[in-house]
């Protein structure tokens, strides 16, 4: 089976510091992995390479495109080539790197395919639940400006497809009772949820979720780790985790990746990761990877 996502000699850097260097993994489709690791390890900076939210310095993401064409989506051309000063010079260039800068990235991204939530939830807390999710479909409403402004039949039917995609997604995140009272005066761990409901909404094949058990309690952290197994079993998404929680990593997880100073150290399922003595001794400390297992 081609995987849904391979990413190849991803390197990051930042000025003169490397926060990632050559990191090779691939994720299965209809698969939960899940990348850990120490904090500063390089995580999120993974996330946002592959989302969209930095354009890597050097390697290879491609996705899968829905015909599994063995080439699939390279999704780093997705965000154009980086401004260089001699693109000042050359007008047509020049505009063609501003156009990526301005509408390229996370949406063209996420177009194809991909949607995260943040380790940091970034809702837009004066609007309603409701309104939340129906901002996030803006991808897939096909009709102009002047559509909406007569409130053509096209337009009202994407309106209402948009409402009824919602409305399903707080249904099964147990939020619709919600649907009318403003995000930000939502409990945490609703937050929380909503967040991933608003993901679900762009109809992603890969769901990046970022820490979404931060902040949770055990029994909160139970129930989320429920939903993603239904998400995965039920409607065939395909999701790639960042946790630091590892009795939940490895209960979910079908393959773990191991990041260590933005490197991977190892690779495999989570019963192998757990005895590995490299990943032993980057979260435990050498001395304390000799008595035991995570």
């Amino acid at each position: 089976m081609m995987p849904l996502l391979t990413v190849h000699g991803l390197s990051m850097r930042f000025g003169g510091v490397t926060a990632l260097h050559q990191v090779d993994f691939t994720v299965q489709p209809g698969s939960i992995t899940a990348l850990i690791g120490p904090n500063g390890a390089g995580k999120t900076t993974v996330f946002n390479c592959v989302t969209g939210f930095y354009r890597a310095s050097s390697g290879t993401i491609h996705l899968q495109d829905e015909y599994q064409q063995a080439e699939g989506i390279d999704l780093l051309a997705l965000l154009g080539e980086p401004l260089q000063w001699s693109d000042l010079w050359q007008p047509h260039r020049l505009s063609q790197r501003l156009y990526y800068k301005m509408f390229g990235g996370p949406h063209l991204v996420n177009r194809v395919g991909v949607a995260r939530t943040f380790q940091n939830i970034r809702l837009f807390n004066e609007l309603t639940v409701m309104e939340n999710l129906l901002v996030a479909q803006h991808n897939q409403v096909d009709s102009g400006l002047l559509s909406g402004l007569l409130s053509s039949r096209r337009f009202r039917a994407y309106e209402q497809a948009a409402v009824a995609r919602a409305s399903a997604w707080l249904r099964f995140f147990d939020l619709l009772p919600e649907a009318n009272r403003l995000a930000g005066e939502l409990p945490y761990g609703y937050q929380r949820r909503l967040e991933m409901a608003r993901a679900l909404c762009t109809q992603p094949r890969l769901l990046c979720l970022d820490e979404p058990a931060a902040g949770l309690n055990p029994n909160e952290t139970k129930a989320l780790s429920q939903l993603i197994l239904t998400l995965r079993e039920r409607f065939a998404i395909t999701i790639l985790l960042i946790e630091h929680d590892m009795g939940m990593v490895m209960d979910i997880s079908d393959h773990l990746v191991v990041l260590e100073h933005g490197e991977v150290i190892a690779r495999g399922k989570p019963e192998q990761i757990q005895q590995d003595p490299r990943v032993l001794a980057a979260y435990l400390g050498t001395q304390t990877a000799e008595k035991g297992g995570l």
